[in-house]
This record gives structure tokens, C-alpha cells and sequence, in this order.
């Protein structure tokens, strides 16, 4: 089972949520409340209200154990245009950007979404005395 959430027209530019989100992609939600929590990023405030968002979505709060985030992207929102004054009486711009992140849980240990592990075949090689 999965569960997503959303924050969108966010004040974070995108490459710095990116940058807490590589921290905590394809991690278990338990390890990754741990890292957010003591992440000196001001994103990982935002990023980790959104995990606690989508584990609250699947209705599972009580047990992190079985929760694997399974997708986590961060995409470009509207930019503001300001204007700044700059030499010689000429006007310089300044882009205030802002981000859509989405974070996606899944359940891995409940079911049948489990997957089967292949168990890989020996191969074993004969060596001839001479």
C-alpha cells in the first residue's frame, strides 16, 4: 500500500530541498525522521512535516518499522521577479523561486507486496588434478 503527499508554492528553492532529499531517498521512515531531525537545513523542517504527512495518509503512525519511502521528488514552482536597484541607476533582478515537493511511502512489509527474493544459483567449478 502507498501514500503520498504533497506541498506545493513552497518558499524553499528547489536544489536546496533537493539537496536534504538525496539524504533520504529509498530510506526506511524511521531512519529518515532520525536524519531530518538533525539535519541543520531549514528545508528539513519542510521535508520532514511532508514525510510525517504521508505516513499519517497510509494510517500507519504507530509502526515506522515496515514504512520505506519509495519516492521523493521536488519540482520547479512559479518565481517571483523582484527588482533591486543596481550602478549606474540600472535595475537588477532577483528571483525568489519556490518548489512542489512529493513525497511517496510505501508499506513493503504487509501482503502480498512483498517481493519474492530469487535464490540465485550456485555455480561451482571443478578444478582437475593433475
Amino acid at each position: 500500500m502507498e501514500a503520498k503527499a504533497t506541498a506545493k508554492f513552497v518558499r524553499y528553492t528547489p536544489r536546496k530541498v533537493n539537496q536534504v532529499l538525496s539524504l533520504i531517498r529509498n530510506k526506511k521512515v524511521e531512519k529518515a525522521f532520525e536524519i531530518l531531525s538533525f539535519l541543520p537545513k531549514s528545508a528539513a523542517i519542510l521535508v520532514k512535516k511532508v514525510l510525517k504527512s504521508a505516513t499519517a495518509n497510509l494510517g500507519k503512525l504507530s509502526d515506522f518499522s515496515k514504512l520505506k519511502i519509495k519516492e521523493a521528488w521536488v519540482g520547479n514552482g512559479p518565481i517571483l521577479k523582484r527588482m533591486r536597484p543596481g550602478p549606474q541607476g540600472r535595475s537588477m533582478p532577483i528571483k525568489k523561486r519556490m518548489s512542489h515537493l512529493t513525497i511517496i511511502v510505501s508499506d513493503t512489509g504487509v501482503s502480498g507486496t512483498e517481493r519474492v527474493r530469487k535464490k540465485s544459483s550456485k555455480i561451482v567449478k571443478t578444478v582437475k588434478a593433475e
